[in-house]
This record gives C-alpha cells, structure tokens and sequence, in this order.
C-alpha cells in the first residue's frame, strides 16, 4: 500500500516503510485536520432506570441505519476502577449487554444477560448476525466469540467457556471478530499483558483454518490486536493499538502494510466507500508512548491514506481511555463513538 498512496503522502510511505518497529516510526503527530462534525450526546434512549456502563464495542446493522452496541451491563466499573469485591464488568449482572437502537436511536432489541464477562469487541455481519468478543475469563464464561441470530439465539461459540489458551479451539482475551464477505470469520486474539497476540482465522462453520502473529512490534507480530476492518479489496487491517499502527494483511495473512498517520487505533471502522476510521482513545491517558498525539476520531480515505478530518476528544487531559474506543458509521455517514471511559454512546453528525 506504500507504493500505492499517491504522491500527497509519498515522504510518510517512506517513513512507514523504513520504520522498524511502531516505538521507533518518525510519523509527526497529526492532531489539526478539520472537523465538521457535531456531537449528539443522548441519541440512544435507554431503558428508563438504566444507565450507560462501560462501552467498547458498536456496529452498523446491514439495513445501514440500526446501531449494534455491546455494553458493560449499567453501572458496573471498568476493571481499572473495580473495588476489592466488586463485580467485574458483567460478571454478576443481569442486564442485557447486546442492545440494538434504530434510526431514532430508540431500543429494539437487547440479549445475552448473564452470559459474559467483560464484552469487547461486536459485529453485525451481511446476513443480520451479530458477533461478539468477550475479553475476561470468570467461572466457567468468557474467553470466546460467540454468534447470535438477530432475535438473540445463540447459533455458533467458538472457544472454550472460561479457559484462556493459545490453541486452535480457544482465546486469552479475544478483542474482536470480523466477517469476511465468504463468511470466513478472523479473530484479533488478545488484549496486551500476557494474553495472546495473534490473529485466528476460521470456516464459516467455525473450523481453525489458521493463525499468525505473535507478540513484537515487527511487520506480522502485535501487541494488543484491539480491533478489526476489511477494504472492499478484501484487506484485513487490524488495529496494533500498543504498536501504534494499524497493520494490514491479505485473507492469507501475508503482510501487506502498516500506517501509523491514523494514530493510536482502539477502533477501525471502513464503510462501503473505503473511509477510513479510527478511533484514539488512549494516547497522552493510558499510553506512556504516545505523547503528542490527540485522542479523538481520525477520518480519510484509504487510496490516499490521508488524515481528512479528525473528531477531537473533548477532554483536552485525561488519565484513563478517553473518548471513542469503538467506532462506526452508518449509510449516512453518520458517525457513533461507543466511549468506555465516559460510559455512553455519541452520535456525530455533519454540521
């Protein structure tokens, strides 16, 4: 893809490829693009007596305006704030952490209670399925990927409830899942610490076809494989977020490029028309090796790779996950930032 971006951004294809590892890439911060978007804080109406918990995953159903959202069950603590003896993300809880809003952003559908512990990563695939990640372990759950109908049944698992492993039949911590258009599923397997780094690569019927990657900061190696988008190429970019760097493969795993210029990636996102977009949530927070970089949403196309707009963090200082970790949009263009640290949905609109 560095050869390929156009001449706008031929000295960063250079740097890219030059650079070694994500700790040492020479890319300066791109922190001034335009921004022509507003936010829309309470679009998604929530049960009454309900509040936001924790919210890392959000997807587009294919009718393109509904909204997927895989949500920390209420008022349960991110795992950094949790008190001694106090439940873990959704361990414990009887709330529903799969809900669906449509256009309105009024609720539809909700599932999965009791059934995971700490929910990551959501996808909604061609066929109107949801897929879900669940990043924790606890008590015989968690640890897995699994398929839901869009009424809710349970139609595939894949992993072993409640066991982390690095076998071909189980996760440590899986982040997110995406759904190739033939129906062969990838999973980002890992979720930094000493869980695992890999990228797995499923049948549509759930049999391990293969795995790559393994922990580093080298071309095909990870740390922290957080999130997952597909080019209408048929490309897979997996969102390295402590390398800093989104990477980019063929089905095969074959490494194809790396990008650095979207900056420290908790979500990516790309519609039909190949825009990009990626969500920053921890850099100049939780990173110790990303100063300088806004947190925020980054938006460009992937023929060029440039930066066009960019969606700041509101909070100019922060010391935990700040703005949207999750990231997509819809037919519209509209774009929902799903906030883990703040606890809420937010609807962007173009002014």
């Amino acid at each position: 893809m560095s050869g390929r971006l156009g001449p706008a951004i031929t000295v960063l294809a250079v740097l890219v490829v030059m650079a070694k590892s994500a700790s040492t890439q020479t890319v300066e911060p791109i922190n001034s693009a335009p921004n022509p978007y507003r936010a829309i804080y309470d679009w998604a109406k929530m049960p009454e007596g309900r509040t936001w918990g924790s919210t890392a995953g959000v997807d587009i159903d294919p009718d393109g305006t509904s909204v997927w959202v895989f949500e920390r069950c209420g008022t349960f603590a991110l795992p950094s704030e949790r008190k001694p003896g106090e439940p873990f993300a959704c361990d414990g809880s009887n709330q529903t952490p799969i809900l669906k809003f449509d256009a309105s952003g009024t609720l539809v559908a909700s599932f999965g209670a009791g059934m995971f512990v700490l929910p990551h990563g959501i996808r909604a695939d061609r066929a109107g399925n949801v897929w879900v990640t669940d990043a924790a372990g606890r008590d015989g759950k968690g640890h897995q990927v699994v398929k839901f109908g869009p009424d809710g049944k349970v139609l595939m698992s894949l992993g072993k409830a409640g066991v982390a492993g690095a076998g071909p039949d189980e996760f440590n911590a899986p982040s997110a899942v995406l759904i190739a258009p033939n129906g062969d599923v990838f999973v980002a397997d890992g979720h930094g610490g000493n869980t695992n780094a890999r990228i797995v690569k499923f049948s549509p019927d759930g049999k391990f076809i293969k795995a790559w990657g393994k922990k580093g900061s080298a071309p095909g190696e990870f740390d922290t494989p957080h999130t997952l988008a597909m080019d209408s190429q048929g490309r897979l970019f997996v969102g390295d977020r402590q390398n800093n760097r989104i990477q980019i493969f063929d089905q095969d795993g074959n490494f194809v490029d790396q990008l650095f210029q979207f900056s420290r990636p908790s979500g990516v996102f790309i519609d039909a028309g190949d825009t990009i977009y990626v969500a920053d949530s921890e850099s100049e927070s939780v990173s110790k090796n990303h100063d300088g970089w806004k947190r925020g949403i980054r938006i460009g196309k992937i023929a060029d790779g440039r930066v066009a707009a960019f969606i700041p963090d509101p909070a100019e200082k922060a010391t935990t996950t700040s703005s949207a970790e999750g990231v997509a949009a819809d037919k519209s263009g509209n774009i929902f930032g799903a906030e883990a640290g703040s606890r809420r949905l937010v609807k962007y609109v173009k002014n």
